[in-house]
């Protein structure tokens, strides 16, 4: 498996990026990473990294990157030659068959679109691709799509979200069956606005009728008892970074209060409430699973995290891998493919 990795990407680029990808390659036998970008900046991170197996960890050169703060579209057209550019057109070629990238998301979304226009990278039939998030929830990992890639979408775009993301829960989280909700502002039938009531009137009258739901409040999202949430990329996108901070204010106070009572115990019970803080931690961290999947493109996209470190790429790099090898993309088609009403089970 080859995958092009944006080693310019993110808040902390390259020094981790590079990090991850070195440790990706250790772990991964058969994995060939392409790392995109300034190459004697790379070259001076993987020289500390001796052990590093160099010949499957190759280097493209490009000599601009895009920072985070950048307006995409404008980034785009004045720098041609950027990290993020150069791996869609390394997949478009065929030379990869997944990026990652911890960079600028609006830039890798409209980079995305483009390529998409230009050279067929959507998946016959999608419309828009969709960015989906792994939240946690009681049941285990949910999906939430869309987090950021479209602000204004179609009723029909929310219908293949559903869809698509039903099929990453499936192969990729593991989850039977998933169950599909609309993020609304009550669970009654008539609340929402025109693109929520037009979009369940279209899972009801399809083959994915008996997995919807309906509507889903956002405090039950963490129940679990709807395994794929769909909404605009606005929404989902406040949704994510509020999840975000509500996780560090909640453990960084946890953390404060264990400090505080650490004395008031033995040694033992100690150390056994710290290692079940950070257990607890673990489940609400996107490093776990990489980053956030672009569903809907040929291929397969991670977008990560800014701030994302090196087992966050490794993960990344290691999910990227999974879905590529996966037959996430064709079941997507053939999905796709069905006629509205047409069955009352997805197909097979």
């Amino acid at each position: 498996m080859r995958i092009a990795l944006d080693a310019m990407g993110g808040d902390f680029a390259p020094g981790p990026i590079v990090a991850g990808a070195v440790e990706a390659a250790l772990d991964q036998d058969g994995l060939i990473t392409v790392l995109v970008g300034d190459r004697e900046r790379i070259e001076a991170e993987l020289a500390r990294f001796p052990d590093a197996p160099r010949d499957r960890l190759p280097i493209v050169h490009a000599a601009e990157s895009i920072g985070m703060d950048e307006k995409p579209v404008e980034a785009l057209r004045k720098k041609r030659d950027n990290s993020i550019s150069r791996s869609w057109a390394l997949m478009a070629a065929g030379e990869v068959q997944a990026i990652v990238s911890a960079g600028n998301t609006g830039a890798m979304v409209a980079s995305a679109l483009f390529a998409g226009a230009h050279a067929k990278m959507f998946l016959p039939g999608v419309r828009r691709p969709g960015i989906a998030a792994i939240f946690p929830s009681h049941q285990g990992p949910i999906v939430i799509i869309d987090v950021g890639a479209n602000m204004a979408p179609k009723p029909e775009d929310l219908y293949q979200y559903g869809l698509m993301g039903s099929i990453y829960a499936e192969e990729i989280l593991g989850v039977t069956a998933p169950r599909i909700g609309i993020l609304n502002v009550g669970s009654e039938e008539e609340k929402g606005n025109d693109l929520t009531r037009a979009t369940r009137k279209l899972f009801e009258e399809s083959p994915w009728a008996s997995r919807f739901v309906g509507n889903v409040e956002g405090r039950d999202i963490y129940e679990g008892h709807v395994r794929v949430v769909i909404c605009d990329g606005f929404v989902g996108n406040v949704l994510l970074k509020a999840g975000e901070g509500a996780v560090e204010f909640l453990f960084s106070t946890l953390r404060e209060e264990l400090a505080r009572m650490l004395p008031e115990f033995p040694v033992e019970v100690g150390h056994r409430m710290a290692h079940s803080l950070k257990n607890l931690k673990t489940r609400f961290e996107y490093e776990e699973f990489g980053g956030a999947p672009l569903l809907g493109i040929r291929g397969a996209c991670i977008i990560c995290h800014g701030s994302s470190k090196a087992r966050a790429i490794k993960n990344a790099l290691r999910v990227a891998d999974l879905m590529a090898a996966d037959r996430i993309n064709s079941k997507i088609i053939e999905q796709l493919g069905a006629s509205v009403g047409d069955a009352d089970e997805p197909r097979a």
